[in-house]
């Protein structure tokens, strides 16, 4: 079985919610459009990927184009309590939220209800990029390669933390559980920054997590990343070697985007996304974005928006499979 989800796997989708703007508005002037600070809402805690994302927009949305940004952190329920306070908010553009997998391509199979509609109650604006995560274990573990985990696995308890229930990094372990044959112990956290805290405790054996984000634990010996979920070695970190390079074939995408409540007007969507993309442009936004291992691919609002709705069924397999399921 083959867990590929990587960007490419953008297929045909119908959906009312694509945000489809007049040809007259397919382009805007980057600046400010709204003269209210815009709510940035983050579904983790402070420290994870979406949130350092988060950060790095509103910084530069401010010092480059004058648009004031304030991120606010709602974890809970696999993302969902952040997208289900999104959802209601008023559409003048002043309350976004760094889109990503958990509430919108997890969640949707993950949970037999929502409390929102992934695809009608929002408008997906722009993709920012993707980024890939990893196995770590201890240093002083004795795994170096996937097949001596398995091996440790097969031998004895091992436990994972993830940064959350039905988060990447925990459709990873059991994806990863389910393709080498093993059975781990999962141990949610809420965001990855307490689960990699526990981990240097000794509390964990290993954890999944973004291989970028976490380079400097590797330059420093706090951990060694087995295995990237990537279809190819990222350059940040180019002595982490791929689950496929292993005999493994898992490759799952972490992405990000900017979205917001369903009904935002054409021209603020259309400002809202030339703007972002702006900011990715920045010299010291894309060096940034690098070393977090996040790599950006040119989205129309269309075509990102399409791209979420795609998501949901790509994952939908793997999600089955791993028996992720919430109330």
């Amino acid at each position: 079985m083959t867990f590929d989800l990587t960007r490419r796997a953008l297929l045909a989708l119908t959906s009312a919610a694509v945000l489809t703007l007049p040809a007259g508005h397919a382009l805007a002037e980057p600046g400010a459009w709204s003269d209210e600070p815009v709510r940035i809402v983050v579904t983790f805690p402070p420290g994870g990927t979406s949130d350092l994302v988060a950060r790095l927009l509103a910084k530069h949305l401010d010092e480059a184009f004058g648009q004031k940004a304030v991120v606010d952190n709602r974890p809970g329920a696999a993302g969902t309590v952040a997208a289900d306070f999104v959802a209601d908010q008023d559409a003048d553009g002043t309350t976004l939220m760094i889109a990503n997998n958990a509430p919108f391509t997890i969640a949707p199979t993950q949970f037999a209800e929502l409390p929102y509609a992934p695809m009608t109650d929002f408008s997906h604006l722009a993709y920012i990029g993707a980024s890939a995560p990893g196995l770590f274990v201890k240093p002083d573990s004795g795994i170096s390669t996937v097949a001596e985990f398995v091996d440790a696995a097969k031998a004895g308890s091992i436990s994972y933390g993830s940064s959350g229930v039905g988060s990447i990094s925990h459709i990873l372990g059991e994806a990863v559980d389910a393709k080498l044959e093993v059975d781990t112990l999962h141990i949610p956290y809420q965001g990855s920054a307490p689960a990699i805290q526990d981990f240097r405790a000794g509390v964990l054996d290993t954890f999944y997590d973004m291989v970028a984000q976490n380079s400097e634990m590797i330059e420093d010996g706090e951990a060694v990343a087995i295995a990237i979920a990537a279809s190819a070695r990222f350059p940040g970190v180019p002595d982490v070697p791929t689950f496929k390079e292993q005999g493994y074939d898992i490759v799952i995408e972490n992405w990000v985007g900017l979205t917001g409540p369903a009904g935002i007007p054409a021209e603020t969507a259309a400002k809202i996304h030339e703007t972002t993309l702006a900011v990715l442009a920045l010299p010291e936004v894309a060096t940034t974005l690098n070393e977090l291992g996040i790599t950006h691919q040119p989205l129309s609002t269309p075509e990102f928006t399409e791209f979420v709705g795609t998501q949901i069924d790509v994952w939908k397999p793997l999600i089955t499979a791993a028996g992720v399921k919430g109330k």
